[in-house]
């Protein structure tokens, strides 16, 4: 399997990053949503084989203090196989050098991350827009 690896936004089809991040399954993200995160993220990952989109990352950095990496998604077809790992290992070495590397994950990964070296945050706190949501899905407790 040859991959090809970029970190620009250079031709990408958002609407193709769309239909990744809902067959992944990571929800229903609009190509223009996409465009906007994306484009206001220091550092993309998209991974590509034989011109088709199978992975994606993204982290907000601000350059020193802290390093947020989020939306990483795998196609079905290809997860299993180190791509997700690959993709949140090359996300880590771009953002060396942050004071910290926060990562969110979807409620039962943690695990897959734990092996990454991601700890557990204690005081981690967060205002959803759907709050309820966020509370059927594990993401937040009522406390």
């Amino acid at each position: 399997m040859t991959l090809d690896w970029r970190h620009t936004l250079e031709a990408l089809d958002w609407n193709e990053l769309s239909r990744l991040y809902e067959i992944a399954p990571l929800g229903n993200k609009k190509p223009a949503d996409l465009q906007v995160v994306f484009s206001n993220s220091l550092f993309k990952c998209l991974v590509y084989e034989d011109g088709r989109l199978i992975g994606a990352g993204r982290a907000v950095a601000d350059g020193l203090d802290c390093s947020y990496i989020c939306d990483v998604a795998v196609h079905p077809d290809h997860q299993g196989i180190g791509l997700g790992k690959a993709i949140v290992s090359r996300l880590v070495e771009f953002s060396r050098g942050h004071r910290k590397i926060i990562l969110y994950a979807v409620a039962g990964k943690e695990p897959f991350y734990k092996k990454l070296g991601f700890k557990r945050m204690r005081t981690a706190m967060a205002i959803f827009k759907n709050q309820q949501q966020a509370l059927d899905g594990g993401l937040i407790d009522e406390s």
